[in-house]
Parts: structure tokens; sequence; C-alpha cells
């Protein structure tokens, strides 16, 4: 994925800086740059064989190769420094939109990759609709943890890729 678009840069350079700056801004203010969701999607693409979409499409933000052919996939990103601490969130899911399976990308505190999850689309609705659709997740908002409850890995620092079959978890 390390493409020149006439700029001075490759992507992946562009991406290693980022990843710096994004560190260190928050090691400086404690607060994050909104950069972990465009980390997120450029590693996952480059891991996990997916072609990324043009910037504004509506719903997802890549389509996938091989296993993945044609499915239509959101990504999220989180920096999860310490796993102890505070319940994380993945955020809002365009669940008005069209998507197919939602991948979340978990980093350290560098904005490098730890893992990579992924679920399908009826299985996250599901798991929605068990909580009752409660204030909080009537707009798709759903925990780290309860998402890594539901979804299979993908791939990890540790060992790679991982192509098992797809976790079932009802």
């Amino acid at each position: 994925m390390s493409q020149n678009l006439g700029a001075p840069y490759s992507i992946d350079a562009l991406i290693a800086q980022t990843r710096r700056l994004a560190a260190e801004f928050r090691a400086v203010t404690g607060k994050p740059l909104p950069v972990s969701g465009a980390i997120a999607q450029y590693d996952a693409s480059r891991l996990l064989e997916l072609d990324p979409v043009s910037a504004g499409t509506a719903g997802y933000d890549a389509i996938g190769r091989g296993s993945r052919s044609g499915r239509r996939i959101q990504i999220k990103g989180r920096v999860i420094p310490d796993e102890g601490r505070a319940a994380h969130r993945i955020g809002q899911l365009k669940l008005d939109q069209d998507w197919d399976i939602l991948m979340l990308v978990l980093m350290d505190e560098q904005f490098e990759p730890s893992h990579i999850y992924e679920a399908e689309r009826p299985i996250i609705e599901a798991c929605l609709k068990d909580t009752g659709y409660k204030r909080r997740n009537s707009r798709g908002a759903m925990s780290v943890a309860k998402f890594k409850n539901i979804a299979r890995l993908v791939w990890s620092r540790a060992r790679g890729r991982e192509d098992g079959p797809p976790h079932m978890p009802f």
C-alpha cells in the first residue's frame, strides 16, 4: 500500500509520522489527536487485503478482497494504552447505512496496531437489539469489551493473520 501520489512522501512514511505526532501529542497534552480512524483504515487495508474506498463513501471504508471479496467494511480504531482502565467505547456505528462487516483496530499508545477484530452486521444488530436499544445504543454505540466478545480476532501483532472460521457467539 506504499503509494506515492505525486507527493514527496509515501503514504507509509506519512502514516509513520502521523503515529509519532499523535503519540507525542497525547503524551504532552493528555488528549488524543483525531487521527486514529485514518490510521486504523490504513492498517486494516494493509494487513487484511482490503481496498480503501474514496473519502465520503457513505457507510463503509473499504471493500474486501480474498475471503472478504466484495464485502463492504466499516473500520473503527481505538487507542487503548491501558486495558485495565476505564471502559472504552467503539463509538457510533452507521446502522442506517450499507455495510457488511465491522472491523475494530486496537492500537497501543504509539498508535501501532495490536489486534484487529471483525464481526458481521447481523451479529452486531442482534447484540444491540439484545440490549434493548438503550439510549446510548440508539446510535449504535458499543463497548470495546462487548465487541471483542461477539467478534473474532482476524489479526494480531503476535501471530499475524488469523484465518479461522467466523465466530458465532449466539
